[in-house]
């Protein structure tokens, strides 16, 4: 078993970042990173990046039980920081992307 590391970080306006990632000998073996914002009374997750089907690949969704599913095209090291980074920079446009889609 590798070393793990997870934490959640407020963004605001409702909205948080989840990280989670594994790594063995310093080398990334598995990660998910995701948006989430607050959608009634739990957490609802509007873009992850993750390698879980045995690729690197973004989850975008287009409502909360709809997402579409966008290959990455990367190693697992260069997709985390790729996740990292279009999340810290981008959250609040996909937040209100999210809302204008799902607004009733």
């Amino acid at each position: 078993m590798g070393r793990q590391a997870e934490w959640v970080r407020p963004l605001g306006e409702g909205a948080q970042k989840r990280h989670w990632h594994e790594t063995v000998r310093g080398k990334v073996v598995a990660f998910a990173v995701q948006l989430e914002i607050r959608f009634g009374e739990a957490w609802q997750p509007i873009l992850r990046y993750d390698a879980a089907h045995g690729f690197a690949h973004r989850d975008v969704y287009e409502s909360p039980r709809r997402k579409r599913k966008e290959a990455v095209g990367l190693s697992l090291a260069d997709a985390l920081t790729l996740a990292d980074h279009d999340i810290d920079r981008n959250w609040y446009r996909y937040v209100q992307a999210f809302r204008m889609r799902n607004e009733k």
